[in-house]
């Protein structure tokens, strides 16, 4: 998986960065030592991808010239542009989910361990580096409400108990309950997912978003298209199905795309499906999180996330176990 080799652009230089996470969730940073561009700026572990590299190879030899780890696992993330005064630079996230050695600053004048939400972060960060903060503080695990095909107060049930084992992360999505019955709903879902912590986003319907306190706002496809800025959200996302889509949510700086379906749905037992490899082929060097999106549970994480998948969107697996 680390040797396959990329043909990169080369009036860009490839950077591969490293986003690795400690037993506790936090990530690791080290501030660039005198002598260097930027020093005294913070940046995440990593170094130029030399010619005959892949980016993946090239992570995995700067993390053990820097920090003295040999990387056993590694999960395509992000890739994010950059025009320094020195250089237009393409950076490679990965993030280092299995590593062995002791780590140790043998580049860096100093290391720092972070929270993911970045708020004790410390500072200055290279400007490149900033954005991906956001991103981290992302959950991995996205629960979609069907409270119109189960009931309003079943739905309920399955969030409480989806909050209680972990979600952070809901979009509300009922378009087809009465107008009354959605507000209401709405305004309780994220009521509830507020108090134990979890993002919300209301979709499709930025005034429902705005009245109910949620956290963000999510755009139909059509909604994506007909855009030409971001709405005025902390979090903005998007569903897509084909790269053009994907390339406008990232053009406009949304913060995650859903990209489906992966596999066959109970909704739609029919429809196309991209499968893994068609995921990772449209999903592969974008700068935004994209959530894999159809048929899916929390078995398929993994596969996700060796696909280039931030995590997993679902609906009827994210309940079920208070469902059934």
């Amino acid at each position: 998986m680390f040797e396959q080799k990329n043909h990169l652009n080369p009036e860009t230089v490839d950077v591969a960065a490293g986003v690795i996470i400690r037993f506790d969730g936090r990530f690791l940073l080290g501030r660039r030592a005198p002598g260097s561009f930027y020093p005294g700026y913070w940046e995440f572990p990593g170094g130029k991808v030399e010619p005959g590299e892949s980016p993946a190879g090239a992570l995995c030899r700067e993390l053990d010239e820097e920090l003295g780890l040999q990387a056993e696992r590694l999960y395509p993330w992000l890739v994010r542009t950059h025009d320094y005064e020195h250089a237009h630079v393409r950076l490679h996230f990965f993030e280092v989910a299995q590593w062995q050695g002791k780590i140790r600053a043998c580049i860096h004048d100093a290391l720092a361990w972070a929270l993911p939400d970045g708020l004790d972060a410390p500072a200055p960060m290279l400007p490149a580096n900033g954005p991906i903060l956001k991103a981290l503080a992302l959950p991995r695990r996205m629960g979609i409400t069907h409270a119109a095909t189960i009931g309003v107060e079943p739905q309920l049930v399955a969030l409480e108990h989806a909050l209680q084992t972990g979600l952070r992360l809901v979009l509300i999505r009922e378009s087809a309950l009465p107008v009354h019955k959605r507000q209401a709903f709405t305004k309780e879902a994220v009521r509830r997912a507020h108090a134990a912590g979890a993002l919300t986003i209301v979709n499709g319907k930025p005034e429902l978003a705005q009245e109910a306190g949620a956290d963000g706002l999510h755009l139909t496809s059509a909604q994506l298209m007909a855009a030409n800025s971001r709405p005025d959200f902390t979090w903005v996302g998007a569903s897509c199905h084909i790269r053009a889509e994907l390339e406008h949510a990232a053009a406009m700086g949304l913060d995650y795309a859903l990209l489906g379906a992966v596999k066959r749905t109970a909704t739609h037992p029919g429809g196309e499906t991209l499968g893994w490899e068609g995921f990772a082929t449209l999903a592969s060097g974008l700068p935004l999180p994209v959530f894999a999106l159809g048929g899916l549970n929390d078995d398929d994480m993994e596969t996700a996330r060796l696909s280039g998948a931030h995590g997993i969107a679902a609906i009827r697996s994210i309940w079920s176990s208070a469902e059934n």
